[in-house]
């Protein structure tokens, strides 16, 4: 099979029976074979009926539908467990995505040998509070991933077979995927200028707690990534340093007071200095840092994933 098209949506049955067309006739148009996975992400609409019976009419039409609603990375999560295409498309369901940048999109996939590429709606049709964020957002998360790309969070994306059965989405990481590919050592990232068009039905289902929730993934993402399997190196390293600096002032302030009496100096009382508490504080945050990363080393260690790598080739 040629492409899946994975599409999550949550109350968007008005938009369905559109969109559903329209990416028929780019898979017939250029002869692709192709399955199109709609995830309902817990819809109260009549969304699920609207796929049933696009299915009736279409059998390359597949559907998953969870109980209740469980956040856009679950529901890709779940798509690219059973998707079959040797190019997986994902988009949202709201027609602001445009299927005709399919087959360019393929093309840089098994053409040009690309792992995953990102749409960039270069020219936006959102309002400025959505605009201004997402144009920080996608500056901190260059600066801090190392991946160069303009719209992180594009809902259009394009994945070889291998990125979406080497990945694992969960929580509300869905905007960090080329992160997380990267850090799956799918390091040949690229990027498309796509089109992105004015929502036609409904309302945007984001609010302002992405805002809270995507650095804190973010910052999620980076750390376990690079000490996912040896935590040790990083609060071991930070409760060593914070150990030495605590227990080097204590010895300062130790040793001035043994020279003060030495030579009948007038010397306050250790105990009555604020900086022999600043010194004890980093002393016992020291030791604290280094125990957490030696048991988080002994969890890492017993965790069943603790030796599975990705393997690109293998010669025997």
């Amino acid at each position: 099979m040629d492409i899946s098209v994975v599409i999550p949506l949550l109350n968007e049955a008005e938009s369905l029976p559109e969109l559903s067309a329209w990416i028929e006739r780019v898979m017939e148009q250029n002869n692709y074979s192709y399955e199109i996975l709609f995830v309902d992400d817990g819809s109260t609409d009549r969304s699920w009926q609207i796929i049933t019976e696009l299915r009736e009419k279409n059998k390359q039409i597949k559907a998953i539908k969870f109980r209740r609603n469980y956040g856009k990375s679950a529901a890709l999560n779940t798509a690219f467990q059973v998707t079959k295409g040797r190019v997986i498309i994902t988009m949202d369901a709201d027609l602001q995505d445009s299927p005709d940048e399919i087959p360019e999109l393929y093309k840089m996939i098994v053409e040009e040998k690309y792992d995953l590429v990102s749409g960039w709606k270069k020219k936006r049709y959102d309002p400025i509070t959505k605009t201004i964020p997402t144009k920080f957002y996608n500056a901190v998360t260059r600066m801090m991933s190392g991946v160069k790309l303009n719209d992180m969070n594009c809902g259009l994306k394009a994945y070889s077979h291998e990125v979406v059965k080497s990945i694992e989405v969960y929580g509300d990481m869905h905007r960090y995927i080329p992160v997380i590919a990267k850090w799956a050592g799918f390091t040949n990232i690229g990027e498309k200028v796509v089109q992105h068009q004015a929502r036609k039905y409904g309302s945007s289902k984001f609010g302002l707690s992405r805002f809270i929730n995507g650095p804190l993934d973010l910052a999620s993402i980076m750390f376990v990534g690079k000490f996912g399997k040896r935590p040790m190196h990083f609060f071991g390293t930070i409760g060593t340093i914070m150990f030495i600096l605590g227990f080097c002032l204590f010895a300062y302030l130790g040793g001035y007071k043994l020279y003060a009496l030495y030579y009948n100096l007038a010397a306050k009382n250790i105990a009555l200095q604020s900086s022999f508490y600043i010194a004890l504080t980093a002393m016992i945050m020291g030791v604290q840092l280094f125990l957490t990363g030696f048991l988080a080393e002994l969890v890492s260690r017993n965790a069943p994933e603790r030796n599975q790598y990705q393997i690109e080739q293998e010669l025997f």
